[in-house]
């Protein structure tokens, strides 16, 4: 689809603000299953109806189109409701990494924001746009590996309140700040920045030409864009029913419109002018330790200690748990309703991806490190 065939969402920043103040109140100051209850139930059934609403008639019926013109919406109403699920389940870095044996969780996720510092040449002279910037957990790691200067670019005010909140908690502030923006339409200068990089946001967009040509806008002549992208391989068939099943599960517990295939961002980055220097995925790296461990709930792959906790999270019964915890809370009254609802969406994201990562149909982290040419216009 060219990018000029897709509408780009109107920007309501103070309608947003208000509906997420409305929403979440003080629970950015809270974590996980805490902030959860926190919220505010009518906004939440709000968010969990504009959301589902997007995937009604299943994998054959469901409305393609529709998700790609509300991508702002769809994406902004998806983290409203699991920002506090991912943070309960993963941590303040929303993404997958590569492991070794030996190696803990979190040391995983901060050694796999390190490679794509180092081979992006990050320094601390630098300033840096980090689009789709979640919680901003990247952000400071990279920040204290570096010591560059990050600007966070975030659709999401919750998500902004809680970057803020840990920048100022880890005394960060003075080299973080958060910007409330669509990706596809950025509203900075462009030249602005030494560096960009985005770690698994992208596949966020309805279409990457879109996408990548803002970034290639703001990005300054000669500088440098990484990207750990979202995609579909070269296995995937989309005529297959059992791989459109597979790419499907992920897109409804992952907020993304469309899953789209490596050669399509490859095309993507070539289309806008970037050259690639670099491109490798690396999750078809033979690794003993499949990045998709966590989600496997496979004692085999048992690390350190506390892995048992996240395999048992993440095993049938624990996820049974989980399911039924929140349903239980919901039912109370505690949790918003649709939490149930959400928990399931996820639930089957996962088993999804662990299927979709097993059979090689698709990769979280087809990382490609491009340059704006020097002598770009």
């Amino acid at each position: 689809m060219p990018a000029a065939s897709v509408q780009l969402a109107e920007k309501d920043f103070e309608r947003d603000a208000k509906f997420a103040k409305a929403m979440h109140g003080e629970s950015f100051k809270k974590t996980g299953l805490s902030a959860l209850v926190a919220k505010a139930k009518d906004a939440s059934n709000v968010a969990t109806d504009g959301y589902f609403k997007h995937w009604d008639g299943g994998v054959e019926k469901a409305d393609e189109d529709k998700r790609l013109e509300d991508y702002s919406q769809l994406t902004a109403h998806y983290y409203n409701l699991v920002t506090d699920f991912y943070e309960h389940g993963w941590g303040s870095s929303f993404h997958f990494s590569r492991y070794y044996k030996g190696e803990a969780f979190r040391q995983a996720t901060a050694r796999h924001e390190h490679f794509l510092a180092h081979k992006m040449q990050i320094h601390e002279n630098m300033k840096v746009l980090d689009v789709g910037c979640g919680v901003g957990g990247p952000g400071r790691e990279i920040c204290r590996f570096t010591d560059c200067s990050i600007v966070g670019l975030n659709n999401n005010d919750y998500q902004i309140e809680r970057a803020n909140h840990y920048a100022q908690k880890y005394k960060l502030d003075h080299k973080l700040s958060y910007v409330k923006g669509d990706f596809m339409q950025m509203d900075f200068e462009p030249e602005s920045f030494d560096a960009v990089y985005a770690i698994e946001a992208t596949v966020h967009a309805p279409v990457l030409e879109g996408v990548y040509s803002e970034i290639y806008k703001v990005l300054k002549p000669g500088g440098t864009f990484g990207v750990y992208e979202w995609v579909m391989t070269d296995e995937y068939d989309e005529t297959n029913p059992e791989h459109r099943k597979i790419a499907y599960g992920i897109e409804v517990g992952d907020g993304i419109p469309k899953m789209y295939k490596r050669e399509v961002a490859e095309q993507a980055l070539k289309n806008v002018g970037f050259e690639i220097q670099y491109e490798q995925d690396l999750a078809d790296k033979n690794d003993d330790i499949p990045w998709y461990y966590p989600l496997s709930g496979e004692l085999k792959y048992v690390q350190t200690f506390s892995d048992y906790f996240t395999i048992f999270r993440t095993s049938k019964i624990g996820r049974t748990l989980t399911t039924e915890a929140v349903g239980l809370l919901e039912k109370l009254g505690l949790a918003p309703k649709g939490s149930r609802q959400v928990t399931d969406a996820l639930e089957d994201a996962a088993v999804n991806l662990v299927e979709g990562g097993r059979q090689k149909l698709f990769t979280p982290m087809m990382l490609y490190i491009c340059k704006k040419p020097e002598n770009a216009k």
